[in-house]
């Protein structure tokens, strides 16, 4: 089971949003990541103050970064992010630096 990690800032302002819009994610969103061959078992997001770090358990990371990468799904959601969250073009994506179990 591979575990893998994502940071991103929330832009000044939406804070709220962000938080709201996480209240009820869409279905279609979830079915795309449950529906891939990435074997998910865990997907969790946390905020503090207008920080998020996702967290995930899966079989095969790289089938869920092409979820993220190239599903209609995936797309749709980023349209309703688009200025709730900093666009800055980096990879996002966490070492794993220490697991005590």
């Amino acid at each position: 089971m591979a575990r893998i990690a994502f940071h991103l800032e929330i832009a000044d302002g939406q804070r709220e949003a962000y938080r709201e819009a996480h209240e009820d994610v869409p279905e279609w969103l979830e079915e795309a990541y449950l529906d891939s061959d990435a074997g998910l078992e865990t997907y969790s997001v946390f905020e503090q103050d207008g920080h998020v770090f996702g967290f995930m358990e899966l079989e095969d990371p790289e089938a869920i970064e092409e979820v993220m990468e190239t599903s209609d799904a995936q797309a749709r959601w980023a349209e309703q992010m688009d200025g709730i969250t900093v666009d800055d073009d980096s990879d996002q994506w966490m070492d794993e630096v220490y697991r005590m179990i």
